[in-house]
């Protein structure tokens, strides 16, 4: 018996669907976008800076793009998702060419085209959900020999544009695909062997890398080199594929007393004192300490710290008002995905519902000590032109799932 196609009988523009929006999802992420706007004011409001302006203007532009991939049924995605894979591959592999890619902090990350510094990054996550939706849906999935064939596809699907964005290098970009794929995975069904598997390689990795930094320190220590001035000594003498500095900052989290706490460590220790002086009401909108005076450097201020300006202006009940409002759109994404009438509407919702999760989930536990500096930023509320936009298409996939959710027979 052969089994209908999503694409079946599918027309990209449904009239019978007009007025079937949820509200819940759109209510949650304007609040969370006045949050940013405000405290992206905010943290810049000693040097003055317009920051806010661009990343309201880039807001507005985003409202247009997730009204548009809301408009369009979800199923349309998947005769195009290879088409789009490919084109968000090209631009990784054209930022890594000499010449061309616009180097910032050491990492070469960004098309610069003047007006607007473009990060491929951000439409490959794009393209890893689609890419491996698409690979889920068009394939048989149950046992563990029907599931090997997917996996080998996925891998491959997933890993180019992985080994592209760690070559950057953008570790912060690449961690938070791995989540994202195996909550689709796992809402697809697969054997519960490959997961047991997966959850081994987990804590092998995890033993590697922490072996790797013990050696590391042994051999910083042992030559009296610098962690900050001699970045890269070891490097050569190692297989496992990380930067000193990524080494430097698991260290300053470990051991914090290693490492020069007015270099690698300071951002973090000036964001514990950024949150913990909040108290229950905060200091006030624009009455910051840490950011105004500089101690929580601007250049980090406005985007991967703006969780701390907000905690320590606003308050506990104001850090509680951004995670209520981060849980909205969580459980929301988790109920469209349950009323998904078919498994690629449920595939899509979970995986954006995770990969947001993973961005919240590290983005604040960075800020309060739970975990290594990453650099993740928080969604719709950290300064960031391409994050925005590629935030607003993936939550405007999920309310594509509601809105054609009752398009089947």
């Amino acid at each position: 018996m052969k089994l209908a196609s999503p694409l079946d009988n599918l027309s990209v523009f449904k009239t019978t669907t007009r007025g079937r929006w949820d509200l819940l999802t759109p209510f949650a992420l304007v609040g969370l976008s006045l949050f940013g706007v405000f405290f992206i004011y905010s943290a810049q409001l000693s040097v003055r800076g317009d920051n806010w302006i661009t990343q309201l203007v880039w807001l507005v532009g985003g409202a247009v793009i997730y009204t548009a991939v809301s408009l369009i049924d979800y199923r349309f995605w998947l005769s195009v998702a290879h088409w789009f894979y490919l084109a968000a591959l090209f631009p990784l592999f054209l930022v890594l060419l000499p010449g061309i890619g616009s180097e910032r902090y050491g990492a070469t990350r960004w098309l610069d085209f003047g007006f607007f510094a473009f990060q491929p990054s951000e439409t490959a996550k794009v393209a890893v959900l689609l890419i491996t939706a698409s690979l889920l849906i068009r394939s048989e999935i149950g046992t563990v020999r029907q599931s090997l064939g997917v996996l080998g596809k996925l891998a491959l699907a997933v890993g180019i544009p992985m080994v592209l964005i760690l070559l950057q290098p953008d570790l912060k970009s690449a961690i938070v695909l791995p989540p994202m794929v195996f909550s689709m995975l796992y809402v697809s069904k697969l054997s519960s062997r490959f997961f047991a598997g997966a959850l081994g390689a987990f804590l092998f990795i995890v033993t590697i890398v922490a072996w790797d930094t013990w050696r590391y320190a042994n051999f910083m220590e042992s030559h009296s080199y610098s962690y900050i001035s001699d970045r890269g000594k070891y490097e050569p003498h190692t297989l496992v594929p990380l930067h000193d500095y990524q080494r430097n900052r698991i260290i300053s989290f470990v051991a914090p007393d290693k490492i020069d706490p007015m270099g690698i460590g300071w951002n973090q220790r000036q964001s514990l004192i950024s949150v913990g002086s909040g108290g229950l009401m905060g200091k006030g909108w624009t009455e910051g300490t840490q950011a105004q005076l500089g101690y929580l450097p601007r250049s980090v201020a406005h985007n991967d710290f703006i969780f701390s300006v907000i905690a320590e202006e606003k308050g506990f009940l104001g850090s509680l008002t951004v995670l209520g409002l981060f849980g909205i759109v969580m459980f929301n994404g988790i109920r469209i995905a349950g009323l998904a009438r078919d498994r690629l509407g449920t595939v899509i919702a979970i995986g954006v519902t995770m990969l947001f999760a993973v961005h919240v989930f590290v983005n604040i536990a960075m800020t309060i000590g739970l975990v290594p500096i990453t650099g993740i930023p928080l969604p719709f509320i950290s300064y960031g032109g391409s994050f925005v936009l590629s935030c607003c298409l993936l939550q405007g996939l999920v309310q594509s799932v509601w809105r054609f959710r009752k398009d089947f027979a």
